[in-house]
């Protein structure tokens, strides 16, 4: 493929990449170096750079076709018009501005003035169509699977957004159609609702800690068995501090819960909320544009084919009766027609730049939401393990209250006690005797 051309389905601007080639609608790019990644080298007016391969569409005549100089074509070229020889010697003059919508035209004989090409009485034109126009799927261009090279992904080595979700897709709930980017929006619409929901969880966990902690701290202070003596008593008295030390212990670890798990979750929501309406605005308002850049070319098309069977109409006419007046007539419906076909490819170009806009933004938006994807996934998952973290951090505090207590309770001996409370609490040791006679 390398050295063949290709032609630009839609502006590129290399400023936003590096080493990046830039180009607008309609150009004719040479191709240096086609990686398979889907980025290709092209020289574009002496300039070298790279541009994503999706952009372009591969021109397989060139490969065979030489392209001739001004001063070999023998008569100045409209606008937007260059002339090849095909090796059988043929000429073929293409449009570079029309995007695809005028195609190849072989001329013997054509003049230049307003349109590129008006037909006249010493001039033959036969237009060389391709199979049909592009398919319109919602006011957007599709190409015909068997009239054009496969595409590349943009990201092949992933399943990227921005390469799966063009097309619209019917919806499960009923017969209409959703976009794909309604798909895409509804997928993140559903992680902002699942986000809420686990800041909810933690929202409950929070205040089951904060009922645990209190009822704790209460029952520490009930002066249940406080007159229990020796080493049993000092096991139980243990046992009721670390009743306190643990209610801290869980207070600590419901305030940590609130500021480390449950705040952030619901702040990276609100953002992410910000952004979903933001982008969905955006695109909405993009993709309105388009509808009404297809309504205008649709109507525009309209208005050439009027143009155009009248024009035929008084051609015909002329043929039968010649004057003066249908001369005049047939001047003027070829101005209109001319007109028409002017005001169609004015509207063609508006709408190819606006789904060009469309689908740079798209691109950049589709891959902005995996982006915001991949952030929320990471950012959950890592403050529930900063939970996880937080509940064995407390565990191993109520293990370390309970220890003393384990200790004290395997230290308990109830000859001991019963020798230090003899001890304090002994009346005498001189026993009875019987009486004796």
């Amino acid at each position: 493929m390398s050295g063949s051309y290709c032609k630009s389905l839609y502006s590129f601007s290399g400023d936003q990449h590096q080493q990046g080639l830039t180009f607008e609608v309609g150009e004719i790019i040479r191709i240096v170096h086609p990686l398979p990644g889907g980025w290709w080298e092209g020289e574009l007016d002496g300039v070298r750079g790279w541009f994503p391969s999706s952009y372009v569409q591969v021109l397989e005549k060139t490969a065979s076709m030489t392209s001739l100089p001004v001063e070999d074509v023998g008569e100045p070229l409209p606008q937007h018009w260059k002339c090849y020889m095909s090796p059988q010697g043929r000429r073929y003059y293409v449009n570079t501005s029309s995007n695809g919508k005028e195609t190849d035209i072989q001329l013997n004989g054509f003049r230049t003035s307003g349109s590129p090409l008006h037909q006249n009485e010493h001039s033959h034109i036969s237009l060389v169509k391709k199979p049909s126009l592009e398919p319109q799927i919602n006011c957007v261009t599709f190409p015909l699977p068997m009239s054009t090279p496969e595409q590349q992904l943009l990201k092949p080595d992933e399943w990227s957004y921005c390469d799966y979700f063009w097309t619209d897709k019917k919806d499960p709930q009923g017969t209409s159609c959703i976009s794909g980017f309604e798909v895409l929006l509804q997928k993140q619409l559903k992680g902002k609702h699942m986000q809420k929901e686990m800041a909810e969880f933690i929202r409950e966990r929070i205040k089951i800690e904060e009922e645990y902690a209190k009822n704790l701290a209460k029952l520490s202070q009930i002066p249940l068995a406080g007159q229990e003596e020796g080493t049993l008593g000092e096991a139980w008295a243990q046992l009721k501090k670390s009743l306190a030390d643990e209610a801290e212990v869980h207070l600590k670890f419901s305030s940590k819960l609130q500021s480390e798990v449950e705040k952030p979750l619901l702040t990276f929501r609100e953002n992410f909320k910000k952004d979903m309406k933001r982008f969905n605005h955006h695109i909405a308002e993009l993709r309105k544009q388009l509808v009404g850049r297809h309504s205008a070319v649709e109507k525009a098309r309209k208005a050439l084919a009027d143009r155009q069977k009248d024009l035929d109409v008084k051609t015909q006419q002329l043929e039968i009766k010649l004057s003066n007046k249908m001369e005049e007539d047939i001047k003027k419906a070829q101005r209109k027609s001319t007109q028409a076909g002017d005001d169609l490819m004015r509207c063609v170009d508006l709408y190819n730049q606006s789904q060009s806009k469309w689908f740079e933004e798209m691109v950049t938006t589709s891959l902005e939401l995996e982006r915001l994807e991949v952030e929320r996934v990471e950012m959950i998952r890592q403050h529930l393990c900063q939970y996880t973290t937080l509940r064995h951090e407390t565990d191993m505090f109520n293990q370390s209250t309970m220890e003393p207590v384990d200790q004290l309770l395997q230290s308990v001996d109830p000859a001991r006690d019963r020798e230090l409370w003899v001890q304090e609490q002994k009346t005498g040791d001189i026993r009875p005797v019987d009486i004796e006679i």
